[in-house]
């Protein structure tokens, strides 16, 4: 539990500072005239790279080989990605909700999401029978 919860803290801060950033520069360029599923879009995959480096390393002290798990960092970071898309397409082009307040719910939402997918299957802990077969 006490692991966790540092994890859980670890991958806040990193999370706070990149979503922060990202949610800046989705109102920005937005405002500018972007729409809202392109310019979250670009700014997703630009905090994928970014934040895998911090998470891998930082938030869950993973110290397995970088490719494997990019894989599957990728892969989590996809299905975050389609169901925020869906989301977007579901709630403002269709309800006519408020982008910005439909976007800044599905920051949380997908973060939670990623959390777990990362702690149990992208940056798990190794046991001794993978790291002699992969090792």
């Amino acid at each position: 539990m006490r692991q966790t919860v540092g994890q859980l803290t670890r991958y806040g801060v990193v999370g706070l500072l990149s979503n922060t950033v990202g949610y800046l520069l989705y109102l920005a360029f937005t405002a500018a005239g972007m729409g809202p599923k392109l310019a979250m879009s670009l700014l997703y995959a630009m905090g994928v790279v970014q934040t895998f480096f911090f998470n891998k390393r930082w938030s869950f002290r993973h110290g397995g080989a970088h490719g494997p798990a990019f894989v599957r960092y990728c892969m989590t970071y996809a299905i975050g990605y389609l169901i925020n898309l869906g989301m977007l397409y579901s709630l403002v082009d269709r309800l006519h909700y408020p982008h910005w307040a439909v976007q800044g719910v599905m920051i949380l939402l997908i973060s939670l999401l990623l959390f777990l997918m990362q702690k149990y299957w992208v940056f798990k802990a190794e046991t001794h029978e993978e790291v002699a077969v992969n090792g």
